[in-house]
C-alpha cells in the first residue's frame, strides 16, 4: 500500500535527511519525500501496521531534524 502525508519542513536538505532516516524504518518499503510540495510518499512493506509504522516515522525523523512535522490521518 501507498500513501501520501503532508509535511512541515524547512530546507530541501532537511528533506532529504527525513527521507535517509524515514528509509530505515521497518516496514517502510519505499519513501520519496518533496520539498517543494511539502509532501512524503511512504510505500509501505506487505502486512506492515500503517499507523504503528507512521509514528516510528515521525520519531526517527524528528531525531534527524526536530522542527519537522508528518501530519498523520
Amino acid at each position: 500500500m501507498k500513501k501520501t502525508y503532508k509535511i512541515d519542513v524547512d530546507c530541501a536538505n532537511c528533506a532529504n535527511k527525513m527521507e535517509a532516516a524515514a528509509a530505515k524504518v521497518e516496514g517502510v518499503a519505499s519513501v520519496s519525500v518533496n520539498f517543494m510540495n511539502q509532501k512524503m510518499s511512504v510505500e509501505f512493506a506487505p502486512d506492515a501496521d500503517e499507523k504503528k509504522v507512521m509514528k516510528e516515522v515521525r520519531k526517527q525523523c524528528r531525531k534527524v531534524e526536530d522542527d519537522c512535522e508528518i501530519y498523520i490521518d
